[in-house]
């Protein structure tokens, strides 16, 4: 049993497989304007490459991310603890609003 590869595919992996290992830029801007009067702007930055690249690159925002590490709960507790904390600091001042 031989297995055969379609030469389309085959492209599009190395296509893929160039741009995740050299990383990909892709940036734009968008604006919404209506009789000279800009009503809306997006400004896009994209980058596409894989992760050792991106480290390579110094691009590692996943690391400090909450949701992605599990430290999400955990913050939440502490953000708590310190509304709890300024609270009774405001209160304990005669400031409170």
């Amino acid at each position: 049993m031989s297995l055969q590869h379609s030469v389309g595919g085959s492209g599009l992996a190395d296509i893929l497989e160039r741009i995740l290992d050299k990383g990909i830029v892709v940036a734009g801007d968008i604006s919404v304007s209506l009789v000279g009067v800009e009503l809306l702007t997006i400004r896009l930055r994209l980058v596409i490459a894989s992760v050792d690249r991106a480290l390579e690159m110094g691009i590692r925002w996943w690391e400090a991310d909450a949701a992605l590490t599990g430290r999400a709960d955990a913050l939440a507790v502490e953000n708590a603890a310190l509304v709890q904390r300024v609270a009774a600091l405001e209160k304990a001042m005669g400031n409170v609003a």
